[in-house]
């Protein structure tokens, strides 16, 4: 009985504590925290400022519940100006894009990116504020709009991200979303990489840009009904559908309220590096 006891016991002291995606674990803030500027040298006159933390912490909030910035509650996070000045610092900064490598990163170390099988995909999402990167949707009435560009592996774990306009047709944006990868392809880890996508990218240069990348393009003929034959390849191009329902759980990028694109894609940044942090941890 004794053994059973201690066998119990050494059980309880190995279950780990996951962190859910409102925090990370502090290992996790560790890394994020070396990739953030100082807040100020020690000795500047004036109040003292917001914590690194805090402003990351109510970032997330509004990325999360889609509120306004001058809703975020002082008591919880401070000043709700500092948060947003410091937010639009750190953009000119490349910070969400440094966090976003960084979650790609540990990512790759904890469950490694399948590079065999990726998928590419769209999606537009409404701007009534207008702003850069905005134009009229055409499956919106002709309202304004935006689009962001996904890119990612087997498991669907975003790779990259691109905005653009509403009304800019997929095909313009299919390079540069393979470019904007901050991780570069192997080349010798599998014979072929595939990329699926869908008929928005049927078109001869778009098929020899992929081809130049290093990709054997799978992507529905225009014009042509799906033929009743049994497929060579399973069905892989749901996950980018996938991933796109993970962004989109965060109020904040269902409709586009930031003016500035940058801003935008900064906080696209982060949801996707929340979502990379989620399955590296959860798998």
């Amino acid at each position: 009985m004794g053994g059973v006891k201690q066998r119990k016991k050494r059980q309880r002291r190995t279950i780990r504590h996951y962190h859910s995606v409102w925090d990370v674990s502090k290992d996790v803030w560790k890394r994020i925290e070396r990739n953030l500027p100082a807040t100020r040298p020690a000795g500047t006159p004036g109040r003292p400022p917001l914590p690194n933390r805090c402003v990351y912490d109510g970032v997330v909030h509004v990325l999360r519940t889609g509120c306004q910035w001058k809703s975020l509650k002082t008591a919880w996070f401070g000043a709700a100006s500092s948060i947003h000045a410091r937010f639009q610092k750190w953009v000119e900064q490349g910070v969400w894009a440094q966090v976003f490598k960084l979650m790609l990163d540990l990512y790759d170390k904890l469950r490694h990116i399948q590079w065999r099988w990726q998928a590419l995909d769209s999606k537009s999402v409404p701007a009534p504020l207008g702003g850069t990167h905005t134009g009229k949707n055409p499956t919106d009435r002709g309202k304004l709009g935006s689009k962001w560009h996904l890119l990612v592996d087997q498991r669907g774990a975003p790779l990259a991200i691109t905005i653009s306009a509403a009304n800019t047709h997929d095909k313009r944006c299919a390079l540069a979303t393979l470019k904007a990868c901050p991780v570069h392809k192997p080349r010798r880890v599998y014979r072929i990489h595939h990329l699926c996508a869908d008929k928005g990218y049927d078109y001869t240069d778009t098929r020899l840009d992929i081809h130049k990348r290093g990709y054997r393009a799978h992507i529905a003929h225009r014009g042509q009904a799906p033929k009743p034959i049994k497929k060579r390849h399973p069905a892989r191009r749901w996950v980018v559908e996938r991933t796109h329902a993970w962004q989109n759980n965060f109020r904040s990028l269902r409709i586009r309220w930031a003016k500035k694109s940058p801003n935008w894609l900064a906080l696209n940044h982060l949801a996707a590096a929340l979502t990379l942090y989620r399955l590296a941890i959860y798998g």
